[in-house]
């Protein structure tokens, strides 16, 4: 089939939108015609040429979500209509990995996938014969895509579809990184570097959790105003003094769990001093630059600080990001203050500018179906836990919450179940900080 898609030709080079060949879903395939994608930093930091992994000629995006419109031979658990999210990280449930609570990193397709192919080791994606690599196993910034069923998550049709793409990387991302790799403890107090939309996700995730107190660092007070509205309880100025400046608040301990989402060496050493001695722990689930690497002095850990890492927030996609999407529709995370710009395909270039400018912290490609103007997909309106507050006369990014936490009771079972993820340490060289003396 003919169909339009953004094609990363060359690094540090435009987008360029062009019409290309999608052949059929093969065996344990499935076609998904998308309405609506994410534009994420992983797709730019590619696009630049900085990840070292990348290659070209590529479709890129992977933050998905869309409608199952055909299946290839084989495929038993998704049907033509459902709704799905894209998954960069497969689930197929059978591997030592998927069979492991201890990790998502699904091993079943791996190494094809880093090769820009599919699970036979060829691509579906073709421009006048010549082969087109498929991006993260997505290739999302196209009006269709195939992929294989084990990287597709199956979800409520109530869902809109420009919310629901958003839990397929950076918003699951920030959400697992406290509940699952972290395990974020009721009554803690949480730190969390970066409100973008990972960190926000992390503290809508300790919120979740039942942290008593969540301090947010960042250089935008945009941004931050966005973190209060997710259930940050204190907001700090990035820079070198916010290490400090959180040792201050915590009587000098540091937090019981500090989360790191900039990608920046120097603030990841920053996240870690501010973890609290004897049982701190400090994830990292921003991505660093490529040949970077972290100073760590060995004291802090020494004396019981711990450094993880979080890939996918250790969300297994198939059964987490469904359920996710559930505490979504439930009104337990708000999503639409992540969503600030809605454009089209042919302006995906607009969205590394918007992305490069930090404005905002979600451009999202629309395209032209199952979304409405300004608002969602599947079934629309805001999210109960919006609702409640406009009825209340206050606006999502007041600390309601606090005051109605009955508005945020878990549903089912409560709270996930725990995965770890990897590490993915880097570095910058990072600026002296007054705080490592107390902390040694």
């Amino acid at each position: 089939m003919k169909m339009r898609a953004a094609v990363l030709e060359d690094f540090g080079q435009p987008l360029s939108v062009q019409e290309v060949d999608l052949e059929e879903p093969r065996a344990g395939e499935v076609l998904v015609r998308l309405a609506a994608c994410g534009v994420c930093h992983t797709d730019l930091y590619t696009a630049s040429g900085a990840d070292p992994s990348g290659y070209a000629p590529t479709v890129l995006g992977h933050e998905g979500a869309g409608v199952v419109e055909k299946l290839g031979e084989g495929v038993t658990e998704l049907a033509v209509g459902d709704h799905v999210v894209t998954l960069f990280s497969p689930q197929c449930r059978e591997c030592v990995h998927c069979l492991d609570p201890r990790t998502n990193l699904c091993l079943a397709i791996r190494t094809e996938q880093n090769l820009g192919h599919l699970p036979d080791g060829t691509t579906r994606l073709r421009r006048d014969g010549e082969e087109i690599r498929h991006f993260m196993g997505c290739s999302t910034f196209a009006e269709h895509t195939v992929m294989p069923e084990i990287a597709l998550a199956k979800i409520d049709p109530e869902a809109p579809f420009e919310h629901a793409c958003l839990f397929a990387c950076g918003l699951s991302t920030g959400l697992g990184a406290a509940i699952n790799t972290a395990k974020v403890a009721p009554g803690s107090t949480v730190a969390v570097f970066g409100a973008g939309m990972v960190g926000l996700g992390a503290v809508a995730g300790a919120r979740l959790q039942g942290a008593e107190r969540i301090v947010c660092v960042d250089l935008s007070e945009d941004r931050l105003e966005l973190a209060r509205g997710q259930g940050a309880t204190d907001l700090l100025a990035g820079g070198p003094a916010a290490t400090e400046a959180i040792l201050e608040m915590t009587g000098g301990f540091g937090a019981d769990y500090t989360f790191e989402a900039t990608g920046r060496t120097d603030v990841m050493e920053q996240a870690l001093e501010a973890t609290r001695m004897a049982w701190g722990l400090c994830t990292v689930a921003g991505v660093a630059g490529k040949g970077e690497t972290l100073d760590v002095v060995p004291r802090l850990l020494i004396t019981g600080r711990r450094l993880a890492g979080s890939s996918f927030g250790g969300v297994k996609g198939r059964d987490q990001v469904p359920v996710l999407v559930e505490r979504y529709l439930a009104g337990e995370i708000d999503v639409e203050p992540f969503l600030s710009h809605r454009i089209t395909l042919d302006e995906v270039n607009r969205g590394f500018e918007l992305m490069e400018e930090q404005d905002g912290i979600r451009s999202v490609i629309a395209f032209g179906w199952g979304c409405r103007p300004g608002g969602g997909g599947g079934g629309w309106g805001p999210p109960p836990f919006v609702q409640s507050l406009a009825v209340h006369g206050q606006s999502a990014g007041d600390s309601a919450w606090r005051q109605r936490p009955e508005a945020f009771k878990l549903l089912g079972s409560g709270t996930l179940p725990a995965f770890a993820g990897e590490a993915r340490c880097s570095k910058e060289a990072p600026a002296e900080s007054s705080s490592r003396r107390r902390l040694e």
